[in-house]
């Protein structure tokens, strides 16, 4: 099992040339069976200078994109052309703690769960600690999940054959809260590991960054779930009770 890649590790990119290593690094640092597959979403910012220094390490594996596919079909492509049995997410801008991957494969296969999730601790733009935390549940449940999206991408591990079932779709919108969703909906529920694991960057130009258009993409999500007017209104007001108390409340417990 020593040569053979268990785990693929996802990370789209455009322009991150400047903080991509320090995530590469974090997955290449796992104690994990692994390939990290970094999906170039035609950057121009010189990333193939920095990828340059992976080239003699068979794990680092660069796909260039012909055509801008934005973070979802990126993300997408790169589950696509995966080889382990489990995708791991990770964007350009985070890293990882040690043993994250271990840790989360232990769980998995201890709770027989199809997809997990870690906790976060918030970084500034600097990668210097922010001062702030933000847990997850043991169980998250659909139900749950409907009321706030307690997933960040960069901790997900999961099951490839189940991430090929639910690719991530609609880029107009939180395109992986509503596989979170999906996949929680088929199996009842997702395991969460409340350690902060990931360290989750701070970026004043990711959309998840920009309140009011996040929370318009957010109520689309129920949408594109199918629920009526009525159901989404009631999660919209639950995600927006829950958002102020993730970055303003006292605990951090999402």
């Amino acid at each position: 099992m020593s040569n053979q890649v268990l785990v693929s590790v996802v990370m789209p990119v455009y322009n991150g040339a400047h903080y991509i290593k320090q995530a590469i690094d974090s997955a290449l640092e796992q104690e994990t069976p692994l390939e990290v597959l970094v999906i170039d979403d035609q950057s121009t910012d010189g990333l193939s200078r920095v990828l340059d220094a992976y080239r003699g390490d068979s794990r680092v594996k660069w796909l260039q994109n012909t055509e801008r596919l934005g973070v979802a079909g990126s993300r997408n492509r790169g589950v696509r052309e995966a080889s382990g049995k489990y995708i791991a997410f990770l964007d350009a801008d985070d890293w990882w703690a040690e043993g994250k991957l271990k840790r989360q494969l232990e769980k998995m296969r201890e709770t027989q769960a199809v997809m997990s999730t870690t906790g976060r601790e918030l970084m500034k733009p600097s990668g210097k600690p922010a001062g702030r935390q933000i847990g997850v549940r043991e169980r998250i449940t659909y139900k749950e999940l409907l009321k706030h999206n307690s997933i960040s991408t960069s901790s997900v591990v999961a099951l490839r054959e189940v991430m090929l079932r639910y690719p991530m779709e609609h880029d107009d919108s939180h395109e992986d809260y509503i596989t979170w969703l999906k996949v929680a909906r088929e199996y009842g529920w997702v395991l969460g590991i409340d350690e902060p694991m990931l360290k989750y960057r701070l970026s004043e130009g990711s959309k998840s960054r920009n309140k009011w258009k996040s929370a318009a993409m957010t109520f689309q999500v129920y949408r594109y779930l199918g629920l009526n007017m009525f159901q989404s209104v009631i999660c919209f007001i639950s995600y927006a009770f829950h958002g102020v108390m993730k970055y303003y409340g006292a605990s951090g417990k999402r």
